[in-house]
């Protein structure tokens, strides 16, 4: 562990900006949302703003992405692939332990299967992960109910502790101890290191004075979607509050489904494009033939949420898909963020009324 005082973090970031380019979260000038962006001003970097109203998955997985090109000469019968490689080297500052947490499940989703996503692992070796405890949450966050918060305990190069003036550092990589190194941080003393388990277990204890918004029964729903002990009614009730938008997933930090594409080209190529799918639209699981086994939209809404808690899912990515930012209730226009659906599955469980 070492000090990092905060008249030399511009220093640690025009470092990395040497090598990467640089994301962090930033307020936005017109709408005045914090959002995760690419930070060409680095002064715009606001370690101390409230979650990003983005995760940052866009960057490892991306939104819209040509993967390749290819085109058919008919004359030869042959055909030309050009494998597209304008990936830089990124370096992600000011990750919530939320979004790192996302980040490792999308690391297991993409590369610890049984095959390995090429393009994904290609943004993943050229990144550089600064990550930042929480030591308030924010009102919408549960990320104690889901072990994902408010401090990151891997995945991170560096990882910074704010305690007031400076920052703590710890170094979680070869490429974070080498800078941290290169800048000559002065290294904690055990005090220190007392000081940061200090400012996370106050974090913890704040919750319930700060985390108004969300109160989750995780591990009791969890039980419930796992074991398939949630009356149809339920679904029905949160399918008929859901407009298909696709919100939830694309704010979601660990959702990963996508959808390939063909565009043919004004020039005679040929673009093949990842584009982010979600399981909320109805198209999602139409087969040839028009069929549709997920065609009534709570069908499609218990399916969301099994991904997210159920106990099969946790074995995949080793811990719930679901990572507590609380960002799919804030963007439901129906109501039916993550927390609010926990509450309905509780509702069930203890009879309590909704009123």
């Amino acid at each position: 562990m070492y000090w990092l005082t905060k008249e030399q973090l511009p220093l640690l970031v025009q470092k990395l900006a040497e090598e990467y380019k640089i994301f962090g979260p930033r307020h936005d000038r017109v709408s005045g949302e914090v959002i995760f962006d690419h930070l060409p001003d680095l002064s715009e970097l606001d370690l101390q703003a409230a979650i990003p109203y983005n995760p940052p998955k866009f960057i490892l997985f991306p939104h819209y992405e040509e993967i390749l090109k290819y085109r058919y000469q008919p004359e030869t019968k042959k055909v030309r692939i050009e494998q597209l490689n304008l990936l830089e080297p990124k370096a992600l500052i000011g990750l919530r332990s939320c979004d790192l947490t996302g980040l490792l499940c999308l690391d297991r989703f993409f590369l610890d299967q049984e095959y390995v996503d090429e393009f994904y692992l290609a943004h993943r070796k050229k990144l550089f992960i600064v990550s930042n405890t929480c030591i308030r949450p924010f009102p919408q966050c549960f990320c104690v109910c889901t072990d994902s918060g408010p401090a990151a305990r891997e995945g991170f190069d560096l990882d910074l502790t704010f305690t007031g003036r400076d920052y703590l550092v710890e170094a979680g990589s070869k490429k974070g101890q080498a800078l941290v190194e290169e800048l000559n941080l002065v290294e904690a003393d055990p005090e220190s290191l007392n000081l940061r388990k200090q400012i996370i277990d106050d974090s913890v204890s704040s919750f319930d004075r700060f985390a108004l918004e969300n109160k989750a029964w995780i591990s009791r729903a969890t039980n419930r979607l796992t074991t398939g002990f949630i009356k149809p009614e339920v679904w029905e009730y949160i399918g008929n509050q859901c407009f298909e938008c696709g919100a939830c997933s694309f704010v979601c930090p660990t959702c990963s489904c996508f959808n390939i594409e063909d565009a043919n080209l004004a020039s005679g190529e040929t673009s093949r494009l990842r584009t982010w799918d979600s399981c909320s639209f109805e198209g999602y699981t139409k087969m040839a033939g028009d069929h549709n086994p997920r065609k009534p939209v709570e069908d499609r809404r218990n399916k969301r949420f099994f991904c997210k808690l159920s106990y099969s899912q946790s074995k995949k990515y080793l811990r719930p898909g679901c990572v507590g930012c609380g960002r799919c209730a804030r963007v439901c226009p129906g109501d039916i963020g993550l927390p609010n659906v926990v509450t309905y599955i509780r509702r069930e469980i203890t009879g309590e009324s909704g009123e």
